[in-house]
């Protein structure tokens, strides 16, 4: 059984027009929502094994935030530039290509290609992954290699806006 955690990055800055978009920093609002997610994945005891994100910066600022409320070492983020504005079938090919032990896993990257990925995984339909959501599955598989379309069971999705106190669970993701 393998778990996955996709986060989609924090709310980026459009102030400066000049950067490029690989470069777009957090927002102050994607500052505060990046560390509130990792809050909540540490109190649900949810400690991945391994975090993979795309390396454009406000991916992998939103992943270091997080991983330091989670406690997981921010050294330890790997940055895989196939992340960066990839497609449903990119992500499921950079996963399968995986050589790791890890059970549980988290990727932090982007739209449209992460919410694409859920909705193909997933047994759950999400229109948006909107900014520093979660969407956490769970795979009944040995190797990350056998990930493919259909494979994963949702088991919940949150995001920083989120007032119900609890994460939304399949019957209720028809109310977003």
């Amino acid at each position: 059984m393998k778990r996955l955690t996709i986060l989609r990055h924090a709310k980026s800055s459009w102030s400066d027009a000049s950067l490029a978009d690989f470069d777009r920093p957090l927002s102050g609002r994607g500052r505060r929502s990046a560390p509130e997610m990792g809050r909540r994945l540490h109190e649900r005891g949810e400690m991945p094994d391994l975090v993979i994100s795309s390396p454009a910066k406000r991916a992998v600022t939103t992943a270091r935030m997080a991983c330091r409320e989670l406690g997981f070492p921010e050294s330890r983020i790997v940055e895989e530039k196939g992340l960066y504005l990839a497609g449903a079938g990119q992500i499921f090919g950079i996963l399968r290509s995986l050589e790791t032990l890890a059970d549980h896993l988290m990727i932090v990257g982007h739209n449209p290609g992460l919410t694409d990925f859920a909705n193909d995984l997933a047994d759950a339909h999400v229109d948006n992954l909107v900014t520093a959501s979660l969407f956490v599955v769970e795979c009944d598989i040995g190797d990350w290699n056998e990930l493919a379309p259909g494979a994963g069971r949702f088991r919940y999705y949150d995001f920083p806006r989120n007032e119900r106190g609890q994460p939304y669970r399949k019957q209720d993701l028809e109310s977003l």
